[in-house]
């Protein structure tokens, strides 16, 4: 008996697919329309910012590169970082004692340590820099005695201080009224309970701040010792008004002589960016140290967060790398 063209057979039907009791319901993660566009403005806008830079003749990229490791150069960086890193280390040394005469019961010393931060924190560091540049004609003379009596020893003042040394005393006073009060507001974020119980156990004064309020109270003065530091690595652009050969100052001398100022600039630019670079990258560290038993979770180095996106982009190809091959086994059977 012939079959009905009109019938069509049974076998030939295609039959719907019934998922596995077990089978996990696929989710679909929501497309974000309005972050794909602010994204591709963003990376547009970046784009064009880069080829102006990078297509820009006035910026003379060879001249860059010609003067960026000469020795002039990398004798100011290095003039540079030695006063970044004096000026930090006196810098927190006396902002430690002020912050310590600040929380006394004294009231002198209390007194004392705010007049301090008052003052230096209202003057401009340029005219305290001048200040300190000319204090041989406010004081001809310094002495040593006893005040409105006799003198034990005296000297002139003129010439006594020069470019260099009038640069680490004006930074280093002005980055110590800061430090001071990064320092107290590390030292009052420590819980007074944990202080209070510490002196039940009968442990002394000085080992309570040194092991119990300190390790804490670097968890708030890390981050905010981080930007002071990269705000001094820049500050101390300001010592060229002394004739401090710093690297700004390297720089001027030198575009001074040839007149190709924006090449020069960039050179400077771009030493202060890597170092600044480098400075992020180890603060990022020395706050993840710190940051143990305060968080369960620390957070990921960059190496790590590389890694877990690699992992995740892998994980997305076998993901559609299976779909795919699902899909042909349907379209076989």
């Amino acid at each position: 008996m012939a079959a009905s063209p009109d019938v069509i057979p049974v076998a030939s039907v295609p039959r719907p697919r019934t998922p596995a009791p077990d089978a996990e319901p696929k989710l679909v993660p929501r497309r974000h329309l309005g972050r794909l566009a602010a994204a591709a403005a963003a990376l547009l806008v970046l784009g064009m910012v880069v080829n102006s830079v990078v297509r820009n003749q006035a910026f003379q990229w060879d001249v860059v590169g010609r003067y960026f490791t000469t020795t002039a150069v990398l004798d100011g960086l290095l003039l540079t970082l030695w006063l970044t890193a004096l000026t930090m280390a006196l810098g927190f040394v006396l902002g430690t004692l002020l912050a310590v005469m600040r929380l006394s019961a004294n009231p002198v010393l209390r007194t004392l340590s705010w007049g301090y931060v008052w003052i230096f924190r209202s003057t401009p560091i340029l005219v305290q820099l001048l200040f300190w540049f000319n204090i041989g004609a406010l004081y001809p003379t310094l002495g040593f005695g006893i005040p409105f009596g006799p003198e034990f020893v005296s000297f002139r003042t003129v010439n006594l201080l020069g470019a260099t040394a009038t640069a680490v005393i004006g930074l280093t006073l002005h980055e110590a009224a800061y430090a001071a009060e990064v320092v107290r507001g590390g030292i009052l974020s420590v819980d007074g309970g944990q202080v209070e119980a510490a002196q039940a156990l009968g442990l002394s004064r000085t080992r309570v701040l040194r092991r119990i309020v300190v390790p804490q109270a670097m968890r708030s003065i890390v981050p905010t010792a981080g930007n002071m530091l990269i705000g001094t690595l820049k500050g101390t652009s300001i010592v060229s008004v002394l004739a401090v050969q710093d690297l700004l100052y390297s720089v001027q001398l030198v575009y001074n002589r040839t007149y190709q100022v924006i090449p020069l600039l960039m050179v400077a630019t771009l030493w202060y960016v890597a170092i600044t670079s480098v400075l992020g990258i180890g603060q990022f560290y020395v706050e993840r140290h710190y940051a143990r038993g305060a968080t369960r979770d620390l957070p990921p180095t960059p190496l790590q967060r590389l890694r877990g996106q690699a992992a995740a982009v892998r994980a997305r190809l076998r993901t559609a790398t299976a779909a795919d091959a699902e899909v042909r086994l349907d379209g076989d059977r």
